[in-house]
């Protein structure tokens, strides 16, 4: 018996014996995997695992055995032929390991009776035998094809007609195709996003795409947990912790129960040199990476450590103007033709990260397709308030099912929680930024308005919402509004980090100054990242007074 046979006590352990030449030689004698010749069974209708269905009553299968899982009843033999998953049952006696000759890897031919299990599809065995090396190269190549085959994307047309679309076309193909394949070769995926309503908008319309394919292959509900995960990051980027814990994770299920290593999706970040320790961390163990990110970077260092890296800069094209909700609600529809709920998330999504400042005219696109589904403005500047409040309690945990209702499912309590909760977080938000209009102290360098705040001298800290990052936002809106500057850069300064929000006419860049200040201060270990003109820098606590010197001079050598 393989070390890594998982026990799972819920089968029956009253399951019938597997009906060869009798039940104990069922899963003892290697006689029994010979010959077809030698057993008295008659053959069942040789078919492919696509076409089994409960009417077939017995069948003949071609398969490779992925997994091998023992249960309180039966053996369990996860296996493909690359048209579709199935679990093939051998039975000796309770807890007992049937078959012991067939290991992991290995392609076997198979007489089944077909029946149902909660719910799936499953063969008992009736007789088997593994293939030869030579039958077994064969099919293995034949199964290569077929999995290719079944990836391949039926191309739809985009939601909307944009240049910047178009031209990621072909990486959206590539990426999808990815995708597919890695559900088709059951291998776990876990989707890491950006902790706000663009990064949850990400993640959700991928789960919508990922989620019923993964169930359709697998033929059960309880698939959708195995072979899947979502989870937000809290930086702006994927940080080696989050990495590590992925792979941790991963390598315990592999160890545990025989399943592959993962193939990770980051959105809505993971374009920077920050994540590039993360994503190559991963890879040792065996993961792969496809990137779907929207943020700005001078150098692109994570094309040639992933699979597919998806991202407007990569194709000449601004960041700004599209977001990573938005391509993701785009490259769902790559990945399952017929994902649902999904069309009014661009326009959530955009309108969430100011998409429409850049790119007035495809967010009057989504946004018509939105109102269609019966979302006005307002309520998508509602749901993103909530899931802006909702990120910052649940932090690192994947909440589906919560997290399903704030996207509309059901639509009826969406707009009920919703209505609750967007007036209660929108007090907070008055309180954050009147606290913050209180206790900012404004300069001028050159053209340029500093807006500053100290945020650990004002606010409670761990817990309060708007937390730092909403409350610069706040106040770098607030005083665009209220006294029309337009020059204007807004910090909010902590002991070991800086939140950055700067105006186009400010001329700032946060990768700029990360290099400046990385050339003037190496002390200070900057590290950060984010949009040109949004983001985040942290830095040691005894060198805070220098960083903030040094960030005076880079505004007025910009300037």
């Amino acid at each position: 018996m393989k070390k890594n046979l998982k026990n799972n006590s819920k089968r029956s352990s009253a399951y019938p014996k597997t009906r060869n030449s009798g039940a104990k030689s069922s899963g003892r004698s290697s006689s029994n995997y010979e010959s077809f010749a030698k057993n008295k069974q008659a053959p069942g209708k040789k078919v492919k695992v696509k076409d089994i269905n409960i009417n077939l009553k017995k069948a003949e299968v071609q398969v490779c055995v992925s997994r091998i899982v023992q249960t309180g009843g039966p053996t369990i033999f996860i296996s493909s032929d690359g048209t579709g998953t199935l679990s093939l049952k051998g039975f000796v006696s309770a807890g007992e390991r049937a078959f012991p000759e067939i290991e992991e890897g290995d392609c076997v031919r198979a007489t089944i009776e077909i029946g149902e299990f909660q719910g799936e599809l499953e063969g008992n065995i009736l007789k088997v035998f593994k293939l030869t090396e030579t039958q077994k190269e064969t099919f293995l190549e034949d199964l290569k094809k077929i999995e290719l085959e079944r990836a391949e994307v039926i191309v739809p047309e985009f939601l909307v007609k944009d240049k910047i679309l178009d031209k990621l076309k072909p990486r959206f193909i590539e990426a999808a195709k990815e995708i597919k394949l890695a559900i088709i070769q059951g291998r776990p995926i876990i989707v890491r996003h950006h902790n706000d309503a663009d990064g949850y908008s990400s993640g959700f319309s991928l789960e919508r795409a990922i989620l019923p394919l993964v169930v359709a292959e697998h033929g059960n509900e309880k698939s959708a947990w195995e072979f899947f995960s979502r989870a937000p990051c809290a930086a702006p980027f994927y940080e080696v912790d989050d990495s590590i814990r992925d792979t941790a994770n991963s390598l315990r299920n592999v160890a545990k129960f025989s399943n592959k290593m993962p193939l990770i999706i980051i959105a809505d970040n993971g374009s920077s040199p920050e994540d590039l320790m993360a994503i190559k961390q991963g890879k040792i163990h065996g993961a792969d990476f496809i990137v779907i990110d929207h943020h700005g970077f001078d150098e692109d260092v994570i094309s040639k450590e992933v699979k597919v890296h998806i991202n407007p800069f990569l194709v000449e094209e601004d960041g700004s103007a599209f977001s990573a909700g938005m391509l993701c609600a785009e490259i769902s529809r790559f990945i399952n033709n017929n994902v649902g709920n999904i069309s009014q998330i661009p326009a959530l999504a955009g309108f969430a990260d100011k998409i429409d400042l850049k790119n007035p005219g495809t967010m009057e696109k989504y946004m018509k397709i939105a109102e269609q589904e019966g979302y006005s403005k307002e309520l998508l500047a509602d749901i993103s308030l909530v899931i802006d409040y909702v990120s910052r309690k649940v932090r690192f945990m994947e909440v589906r099912e919560y997290i399903e209702v704030l996207f509309g499912e059901p639509r009826n309590k969406q707009k009920e929680l919703v209505s609750l909760m967007a007036p209660y977080i929108r007090n907070l938000d008055a309180k954050g930024l009147a606290i913050g209009k209180d206790n900012t102290e404004i300069k001028e360098i050159g053209k340029v308005s500093i807006q500053r705040i100290d945020i650990d001298d004002v606010f409670p800290g761990f817990g309060f919402f708007p937390n730092a990052g909403r409350v610069v936002s706040l106040l770098h809106d607030n005083l665009q509004k209220e006294k029309g500057v337009v020059s204007l850069v807004t910090i909010g300064v902590m002991k070991t980090a800086i939140t950055i929000r700067a105006t186009n006419e400010a001329n700032f860049s946060v990768h700029e100054l990360i290099k400046f200040l990385t050339s003037n201060l190496p002390g200070a270990f900057v590290n950060g990242g984010g949009h040109k003109n949004a983001g985040s820098i942290s830095f040691l606590p005894n060198k805070q007074k220098e960083v903030l010197k040094l960030f005076d001079e880079f505004v007025k050598k910009s300037n």
